[in-house]
């Protein structure tokens, strides 16, 4: 006779997943101490946590809540488009929150029915998540923080997390044999080319830039950090790839939905003539940081990847997104054209 927690997690296994573990909520008293840690650390970035402090009071938004389910989704056994290595960050490329079709989110939607159908009572936050996450999935014994702020398992850093919290008591806690950071290794911190990370395990997400390429930087013609963004577009892996405990962790070998297909959009060119309707109809329903009515955004990042790589082939889309209809794409093409003399109207010079 099997207990609750092991039906709940064989069917997590079985649905592909790569752990599933369960904890009381009173486990998570110690996240509360860490944000606090973590906004003491770093002042600044108060109002990017604001939002994040909705994490440390769900027992009071849900008072029936007593204990929390969490899973390993890995997704490194997907192929990366050469064309989008280093300038998309994989977990964006992957992203399962949004993507209705993706295997991983259609399982993760049977796994929901098959605890409804144990007697539970569940709630989650797939788009935000509905716990501290990561500080969960440590409590269960699913794997390890490291100093570059991500949850490794077995698969490394490459995996997304969910959690669903219940109203039936339960624990089912594993032992982690994953190895700590290795002792002195600083290459994260080292690699971090906007310095927002500054020491292990801390970070300030508003110079980060993966936020100031998602759903920061709106105006990143005047933001000092964009000229160290180097080849990325929409996102980083830099802190990630550089870490040892990542070494030979991507395995590839499987597509992922509709991704292939793709990928010659996602391209530099590709973005800066990409039209309105195939963005809104086929990109930003894969993307989940940006609206369908912020094409500009991918437009801009784009100008942005251009002007610290610039060469010659680039100057005719930024000369002519000087004509954008979006006036932040405008005033991202101008300021290059300014910044490196480049003439447009037939000939006029910027300067």
């Amino acid at each position: 006779m099997y207990s609750i927690e092991q039906l709940i997690e064989q069917k997590a296994l079985n649905l592909g997943f790569e752990k599933c573990g369960i904890i009381s909520t009173d486990r998570m008293k110690g996240y509360n101490e860490k944000f606090k840690e973590r906004l003491d650390k770093v002042k600044e970035s108060e109002p990017f946590y604001e939002g994040q402090k909705r994490l440390l009071k769900f027992q009071s938004d849900y008072p029936w809540a007593k204990s929390i389910i969490v899973i390993t989704i890995p997704y490194s056994k997907y192929n990366v488009p050469e064309e989008l290595e280093g300038h998309i960050g994989k977990s964006y490329l992957y992203d399962i929150r949004i993507d209705e079709n993706s295997d991983e989110n259609k399982n993760r939607n049977e796994f929901e029915r098959f605890m409804e159908s144990l007697g539970l009572k569940i709630a989650a936050n797939h788009k935000f998540g509905i716990v501290g996450m990561r500080w969960a999935a440590l409590e269960a014994g699913l794997g390890v923080i490291r100093r570059n702020n991500f949850f490794y398992s077995e698969s490394g850093s490459w995996v997304h997390l969910e959690a669903w919290i219940t109203d039936r008591e339960m624990e089912l806690c594993h032992v982690t044999d994953i190895k700590p950071c290795p002792s002195g290794c600083n290459r994260c911190v080292n690699a971090c080319p906007t310095k927002s990370l500054t020491e292990g395990y801390t970070m300030n997400p508003l110079k980060c830039i993966s936020f100031l390429t998602t759903f920061g930087g709106r105006n990143l013609h005047t933001e000092p950090l964009a000229e160290q963004f180097g080849e990325c577009i929409y996102g980083c892996d830099i802190c990630q790839d550089v870490c040892p405990m990542n070494h030979k962790k991507w395995k590839g070998g499987k597509s992922f939905n509709g991704l292939a297909e793709l990928a010659s959009s996602l391209t530099a060119e590709g973005i800066m003539n990409m039209k309105e309707d195939f963005y809104r109809n086929r990109i930003q329903p894969k993307f989940f940081y940006l609206t369908a009515e912020e094409l500009w955004k991918w437009q801009v990042n784009v100008l942005n990847f251009m002007n610290n790589q610039y060469k010659e082939g680039y100057r005719e889309l930024i000369i002519k997104a000087c004509n954008s209809e979006y006036e932040k794409v405008r005033e991202m093409a101008e300021y290059i054209c300014r910044k490196r003399r480049l003439t447009i109207d037939n000939g006029v010079d910027m300067d």
